[in-house]
């Protein structure tokens, strides 16, 4: 039976950027009572940016249920970590933590570099780690606003996958997180749907450039889930009827974005690649 998740209005809210999941209302469901593992990663090693909370954490306990071990790489949200940790542990796999900021290089690499000393080597890489804010025109993007967005959003995609490829072996796999502003930018996002397109842009390229190796890479994109993104990014009134355009008529869960990740990593999807697939409660995207 499905789940009966919340719809608009939402409970009007806001936090400083990150967020945490632990202060929303109602907390997002990350999968902890409902994913159901059957080992379709197992043994597998895996690197999630931005795994602390939101799509990241639904993916990093999906995985673990599906049997991999997980690295979670965030930036400063330690009780959010700590609890995901614990949910992968609870499946029985390895976790390990990695808070640091991944707009400089070096801390890319050693994020990568951990990763593979605590697991002996890295099969699957999902870029998920993100920045957004919301502006009401184009005057108020700075040139601040618009660098720290393509850094983290794209620049620091791009470390970590050069870090991570020489690790990877044949059958490899890379999930990257785009979103449905890709392809319909949305003028109050402007720098992040430019990141995400950039993103899209650069799984495509990529998949290519790593076909020979047998590493594939694909990316998933997203419409409105509810995140910490969400209250520490929007304004009350946004929040309040975030999600309510979709034709499902509410905002996706983390959990329901799960699923996309797992299989695009398994070795079941082994002629996927250059897939841009869609997640977002009917919405057209073309």
């Amino acid at each position: 039976m499905a789940i009966d998740y919340p719809k608009p209005p939402m409970v009007a809210q806001q936090q400083g950027f990150p967020g945490k999941s632990s202060l929303m209302t109602p907390k997002p469901d990350h999968g902890e009572a409902s994913y159901k593992g059957s080992g379709r990663l197992a043994g597998k090693r895996a690197l999630v940016t931005g795994g602390d909370s939101g799509i990241g954490a639904a993916v990093a306990i999906a995985f673990a249920r599906e049997g991999a071990d997980i690295a979670i790489a965030y930036l400063d949200e330690h009780e959010d970590a700590a609890e995901i940790k614990q949910q992968v542990e609870k499946a029985g796999r390895r976790c390990v933590l990695l808070p640091g900021d991944i707009q400089a290089s070096e801390h890319c690499k050693r994020i990568v570099d951990e990763t593979v000393g605590a697991f002996g080597g890295l099969d699957i890489l999902v870029n998920n780690a993100a920045y957004q804010q919301v502006h009401q025109s184009f005057d108020e993007v700075t040139i601040a606003e618009w660098d720290k967005t393509f850094q983290v959003n794209i620049n620091a995609l791009f470390y970590i996958t050069h870090f991570a490829v020489p690790h990877m072996k044949n059958g490899g796999a890379i999930v990257n997180t785009s979103s449905v502003n890709a392809k319909h930018p949305m003028p109050s996002l402007l720098p992040y749907s430019a990141t995400k397109a950039a993103i899209a842009n650069f799984t495509l390229g990529l998949a290519q450039s790593l076909a020979e190796k047998n590493i594939r890479v694909n990316a998933v994109l997203p419409g409105p889930i509810w995140t910490p993104f969400i209250p520490s990014g929007m304004d009350e009134d946004q929040v309040k009827g975030f999600g309510g355009q979709t034709p499902m008529g509410r905002p996706g869960q983390p959990a329901e974005l799960a699923p996309a990740y797992v299989n695009l990593a398994s070795d079941e999807s082994s002629y996927t690649t250059g897939a841009l697939g869609v997640v977002a409660g009917g919405m057209p995207i073309y």
